[in-house]
């Protein structure tokens, strides 16, 4: 009976999908025609390189620009444009994705700001960054049936470092990531000095490094020094005297994770092996003195926790904030390993990818992995620039083609078992699981994590099994930091000023 019972189930399951999926592609066709012509300004085409992808971008939203946050979106891939002619962006053109188009009526009215971007920095797969292109805004009256032209006029500039005398830039060539890509490659980083440092000269100081967030950048120092809470305090006399570096993430398919991975490049060894001895030459750090620390939230939280766990001699300990999951059985609600799709669980339903602290189910996987296709040259996910344009990259193996392999069907959701099994060697707590007996004696006192219990992406389930696994290690038992926060949201407690703390109490015994 039981048995008859699991097949109907699985059968039901089954028609749910397949019902789901119908649905969606009957309703994926929009009522709205609008034409867009984009042209370069002559004084940008010496700039222009083809292959880029274009996102037009609408909002409703006067005070602020279309392309840092729309409520529509349409992405396509010119081919073979040269940015010498106009090209026309058409909505109902087969290759155009769209998101938020379907949500317009037939006969749409009212007030819109328009903005075009063109994504073509091929180190960079984020839009907002050095070297893309983008236009004007324009305000227009909608209709169902629309004609406009906007015109690439603006190169976004490189990024730029406060200038303040506790502030250094530190920039390489990196040699591996160089030979690696092909072109020449380089590795930057921002270093916050502390308060004594120049009284001080010779004095060993303790080191930490801060690992950003998703596709974060190293002029994060620029935030944390412009809040004047952190900043007085940080030169005021109870500040803790430790040397803060802000790391980068910047990578081809988005952020690189800071570890080696097949489609990146030598990442770690890079990081390990060329950036930190160089940073650490030029501020006069003493590796000796083993107080080489990490830090970071959300995907910081990640690389802080995977960096310690990949490289335990090197690093003298870890402060992981809601990190990303480190349990890909628990990846999200998706067990990558076992499950047919991401897309709609086991009982058919939609699979949620965000929520509220209260449990409210704000985003969907599909609708996620919609906008990451929308926004990669590609037409899927894969150069997205986005959240699993970044993990599929750093954790999957490379393609025949030389592009990623893409461990789930962007349009299906369907998972690929035979490329998420690859992505084990990045499961950080199988990576512990199997290998404690070395491991484990090397970690004593250098892990600390805190999680909210109702982290909006789901990534507590991940750390709650990491912790049932390391209350039960032996020989030795762990003696890893990992604290809950009930009702408490992604990041919550991060604190730039807490962590720094907290170190200064480690370094100084108490």
């Amino acid at each position: 009976m039981k048995k008859a019972f699991y097949h109907s189930h699985c059968l039901l399951v089954t028609l749910l999908l397949a019902i789901n999926l119908f649905a969606n592609e009957a309703t994926a066709q929009v009522a709205v025609s609008w034409k867009v012509g984009v042209s370069v300004a002559p004084a940008l085409r010496q700039s222009f390189l083809k292959g880029g992808r274009l996102l037009l971008h609408v909002t409703k939203q006067k005070e602020r620009e279309p392309r840092t946050r729309s409520e529509i979106t349409v992405g396509i891939t010119p081919q073979n444009w040269d940015g010498k002619t106009p090209f026309q962006m058409d909505t109902q053109a087969k290759e155009a994705l769209s998101v938020g188009l379907d949500k317009l009526d037939d006969n749409p009215s009212g007030l819109y700001y328009f903005q075009v971007v063109y994504k073509q920095n091929p180190d960079d797969g984020q839009e907002n960054v050095p070297g893309n292109l983008y236009s004007n805004i324009d305000s227009v009256q909608v209709e169902a049936k629309l004609s406009l032209n906007l015109t690439l006029n603006t190169l976004i500039p490189p990024w730029t470092i406060v200038s303040n005398k506790f502030v250094k830039t530190v920039e390489i060539k990196s040699a591996l990531l160089t030979a690696f890509r092909g072109r020449p490659s380089c590795l930057r980083a921002s270093v916050l000095l502390p308060s004594g440092y120049f009284d001080n000269p010779g004095k060993a100081y303790p080191i930490c490094y801060r690992i950003p967030g998703l596709n974060g950048r190293y002029t994060a120092v620029n935030t944390v020094l412009g809040n004047k809470d952190f900043s007085d305090w940080w030169f005021g006399k109870t500040a803790p005297q430790v040397i803060y570096v802000f790391l980068d993430s910047q990578g081809p398919y988005g952020d690189t994770y800071q570890v080696d991975s097949e489609n990146n490049g030598p990442c770690g060894r890079a990081l390990t092996e060329e950036l930190i001895p160089e940073i650490e030459r030029q501020v006069g750090y003493n590796p000796a003195s083993k107080k080489r620390f990490l830090t970071g939230n959300s995907t910081g939280g990640w690389v802080s926790l995977g960096l310690q766990i990949f490289y335990p001699d090197f690093f003298d300990g870890t402060w992981s904030y809601s990190p990303d999951p480190v349990d890909f059985e628990h990846y999200g609600l998706i067990n990558i390993y076992e499950d047919k799709t991401i897309f709609y669980n086991r009982y058919g339903y939609l699979q949620p990818g965000r929520r509220t602290i209260y449990g409210e189910p704000t985003f969907s996987m599909k609708d996620w992995i919609a906008g990451e296709n929308l926004a990669s040259r590609t037409g899927n996910y894969l150069i997205s620039g986005g959240q699993f344009g970044a993990y599929n990259a750093v954790f999957g193996p490379k393609g025949k083609d030389g592009l990623p392999s893409l461990m789930f069907d962007p349009v299906t959701g369907e998972i690929d078992h035979a490329i998420a099994k690859q992505w084990e060697k990045y499961d950080l707590k199988k990576v512990l699981e199997r290998n404690w007996t070395t491991l484990g004696p090397k970690l004593q006192g250098k892990i600390y994590i805190w999680m909210g219990d109702m982290d909006g992406l789901y990534s507590n389930i991940a750390t709650r099994f990491l912790q049932k696994f390391l209350d039960k290690t032996e020989n030795p038992k762990s003696d890893a930091t990992l604290r809950f926060t009930a009702m408490a949201g992604h990041g919550q407690e991060w604190s730039d000023k807490a962590v720094l703390t907290m170190i200064a109490e480690r370094v100084s015994g108490k």
